[in-house]
């Protein structure tokens, strides 16, 4: 194999792609907000937890941080256009879910509302805060997942989130996630004769 030359560039968060996802929060209907967010991932199984990172200087943090809670809905390609206006948008100057047509539904186990149109809901209890520096990182155990019914295959009655057209944030682009190129364990597994 060939050496692979590379560049040394400064520290930098080059973990990438990283999902995008539309954060509501918000207790009551004028209080409801959404917020786009790249800082996401999954932290545990067992409880399943996971963590979205929030500037607080950002209208949703403190709606967050109140209420202790918030939805994760997951972006697909319908939604991309969305997540990128109510990323670049205040809910201090706009009402997010009025501006964009998206429909709030109230979550089952925590007091803030789902995105309808998302094909997965994360219903998130805050359960710590982490001050890191440009952001605070909100811990949190997922207590439900809604899950669009359209999502499950006919045959197997199996959820398929390659049927979801997730979308993914990669250095300010937005990409479509492509083919299925293994799946886990396709590296040891036997060869069938």
């Amino acid at each position: 194999m060939a050496k692979i030359r590379k560049r040394t560039l400064r520290g930098g968060n080059m973990l990438n792609p990283t999902p995008v996802v539309m954060v509501s929060c918000g207790a009551t209907l004028d209080e409801y907000n959404i917020i786009t967010i790249a800082w996401a991932g999954t932290v545990n199984s067992d409880p399943p937890m996971c963590s979205i990172s929030v500037r607080p200087e950002r209208h949703s943090y403190e709606i967050i941080k109140k209420e202790g809670a918030f939805v994760i809905n997951l972006v697909n390609k319908q939604l991309a256009p969305y997540a990128d206006w109510c990323g670049v948008r205040s809910g201090r100057k706009f009402n997010k879910f009025v501006e964009t047509g998206l429909t709030p539904v109230r979550a089952t186990q925590v007091n803030a509302p789902m995105i309808e149109e998302a094909p997965v809901n994360l219903e998130c209890k805050v359960t710590q805060i982490i001050p890191l520096g440009s952001h605070d990182m909100f811990l949190a155990e997922v207590v439900a997942v809604h899950v669009n019914e359209k999502l499950f295959s006919p045959k197997t009655d199996a959820l398929d989130l390659k049927r979801a057209d997730l979308v993914t944030y990669s250095h300010g682009h937005y990409y479509g996630l492509g083919e299925i190129i293994g799946k886990f364990g396709f590296s040891v597994e036997k060869k069938k004769r």
